[in-house]
Formats: C-alpha cells, sequence, structure tokens
C-alpha cells in the first residue's frame, strides 16, 4: 500500500514541477533511470535520497506524504507571499479566498 503511494505520489510532484524522471534522477546525483525504477515500483529510496528527493521538490518530508495537498510547493509559495503582506493586506485576501470558495 504505502510502496504504491509512494510511487503515484513521486510521479505526480515531479510532473507538477515539470521534469523528466531523467532529469530529476540526474539532478539528485543517481544514475539516469533510478526515479523510474522508483515510479515502476522496482527499487525505494534510501532515507537519505529520499531527503534528496524532497529537497529537490522544494516541500518537507511529511508534505510529500500528505496527499490532501497535491502541490505542495505552490503552496508554500503562496504562504509565504502572504507573510510578506501586512496584516490589513492578509485579511483583505482572507475575503476574497472565503467568497471564492462560496
Amino acid at each position: 500500500m504505502y510502496e504504491e503511494m509512494f510511487a503515484e505520489r513521486l510521479a505526480k510532484l515531479r510532473t507538477i514541477k515539470g521534469v523528466s524522471a531523467r532529469e530529476m534522477s540526474l539532478a539528485i546525483g543517481q544514475n539516469e533511470s533510478y526515479i523510474n525504477r522508483i515510479e515502476s515500483k522496482a527499487v525505494y529510496p534510501s532515507m537519505q535520497v529520499f531527503f534528496y528527493i524532497c529537497e529537490y521538490l522544494q516541500i518537507s518530508p511529511a508534505e510529500f506524504f500528505c496527499e490532501d495537498n497535491p502541490n505542495p510547493k505552490e503552496l508554500n509559495d503562496i504562504l509565504k507571499d502572504l507573510k510578506s503582506l501586512n496584516y490589513e493586506k492578509r485579511m483583505h485576501i482572507h475575503e476574497v479566498i472565503k467568497d471564492l470558495i462560496k
């Protein structure tokens, strides 16, 4: 169960980032087919390589496993931008979000 979820989540996050399995494999210091082998459930990364994967995707390990958040990098970027605003502007954006949810 977790093995399948891991492979599927990795494929989704990699696709969202817009990189090939080969490109990602090489970027994290592995052979060119490494990510492809993970996504096909042939191998699973060591803890150290898992941390490299998260670093490459610019997410935390917890965010990797949080399937309720399909694009954690995007949400992190939005939160970073919100934190740079003053209280009044954040509340204005909050009201807009609440209106959009209706």
